[in-house]
């Protein structure tokens, strides 16, 4: 570039080029992915050899995919600078919504699906207004919520069923439709049969095998992730999701509508809790006051884990599915394994802060601060 006499040419930073491992430690990913690598390789050495079996996997992405469906829409409202502690309990109040509209009402499957998602479309909605209208940190007003949404899932289904705080029989009536295939069940049957009969799947000592196909619950977890990654990506939706968490003021005056943003990403954390209430309810043929307990802190140490700053603004979906699949192997992994089980809740304590600290050190590193 050709400069005037006796001037220093100007360096424009925009033209440097930046290493791989430069580029690499600015995926909010990142430290989720080494995670799983390190909790796969420590179960490798110290669980039996039927966790990493065909039946083993299933098992472990079972609640690793249900609990992934609530982290990734988690990550998406953390990136947009809230918090919904609410959502655990809205598994449970789904639940009864959903247990009441099929077993009491006896609604087809459609509508009662699309009944629970409505209403807690609405909760969620309402959280998203009140956050905005009264100015009350998200975390004060999903709290309480979290507290209002067990109690009526509590006084609910002890009305539903006369005093009992589970409801049974939860399960489609009749020939099962195309609902059914969507929420309860496997996919890929036939596959899994075509391997079993090949010997690639153990069988069961009847001949069936071990495992049937892929859990639906594993499949809403891909997809929505996907559909997740794609909006925050590669559009102006996603963009608006950074810009909201980033400087809401800021992207108010450039004319992000900053409330709208926040309120849709409240239904859409809502409508997760909703669709894994859902799930579990036919997967369990039945509901419960308890369904979802800790769930909400466990969706946001996975989205943490997965990157997700806790001033917003920064984070993924990719990240939060990683954290989910940690979440999912620690919890499964352990039963194969001679530890006690209770280690469990220490490992969620140790990698919320260890997420904590290594986030905040790679975006001192990526921004330059001190």
């Amino acid at each position: 570039m050709a400069t005037a006499p006796g001037k220093k040419p100007v360096h424009d930073e925009r033209l440097t080029d930046i290493s791989w491992l430069h580029r690499a430690m600015r995926r909010p990913e990142l430290g989720a992915v080494g995670g799983l690598i390190v909790v796969i390789l420590f179960f490798a050495a110290t669980a039996s050899a039927t966790m990493f079996s065909v039946a083993g996997i299933m098992t472990v992405l079972r609640p690793a995919a249900e609990l992934g469906i609530m982290s990734v829409t988690a990550a998406l409202l953390m990136i947009g600078g809230e918090f919904d502690l609410s959502i655990g309990s809205m598994v449970a109040f789904a639940g009864l919504i959903f247990g009441v509209l099929l077993v009491n009402l006896h609604l087809p499957m459609i509508l009662a699906v699309l009944g629970t998602l409505i209403m807690a479309g609405l909760f969620g909605a309402l959280n998203g207004q009140l956050v905005i209208r009264t100015k009350l940190p998200s975390f004060i007003v999903t709290l309480a919520f979290l507290f209002i949404l067990r109690g009526l899932s509590l006084v609910g289904l002890k009305l539903a069923t006369g005093g009992n705080t589970i409801l049974s029989g939860v399960a489609p009536a009749g020939k099962p439709g195309f609902a059914d295939h969507l929420f309860s069940g496997d996919t890929l049957t036939g596959l899994f049969s075509w391997l079993t009969a090949h010997g690639m799947i153990a069988t069961l000592p009847n001949g069936k095998p071990s495992v049937h196909g892929v859990p639906i619950s594993v499949v809403w977890f891909v997809t929505i992730t996907a559909l997740a990654t794609w909006v925050l990506l590669r559009t102006r939706f996603g963009n608006w999701i950074f810009a909201s968490g980033g400087d809401a003021n800021a992207a108010r005056n450039s004319g992000v509508p900053v409330n709208r943003v926040k309120t849709i990403l409240f239904v859409c954390t809502a409508l997760s809790a909703a669709l894994v209430a859902i799930i579990t309810s036919l997967d369990t043929a039945s509901t419960d006051a308890l369904r979802g307990l800790q769930m909400e802190f466990e969706a946001i140490i996975a989205a943490v884990i997965g990157g997700c700053l806790l001033t917003g603004g920064y984070g993924s979906a990719i990240g939060a599915f990683f954290g989910a699949l940690i979440f999912g192997t620690v919890e499964i992994g352990l039963t194969y394994t001679n530890f006690d089980s209770d280690w469990f809740q220490v490992f969620l304590g140790a990698m919320l802060l260890i997420a904590v600290m290594f986030n905040n050190a790679v975006r001192r590193r990526v921004t330059g601060e001190r």
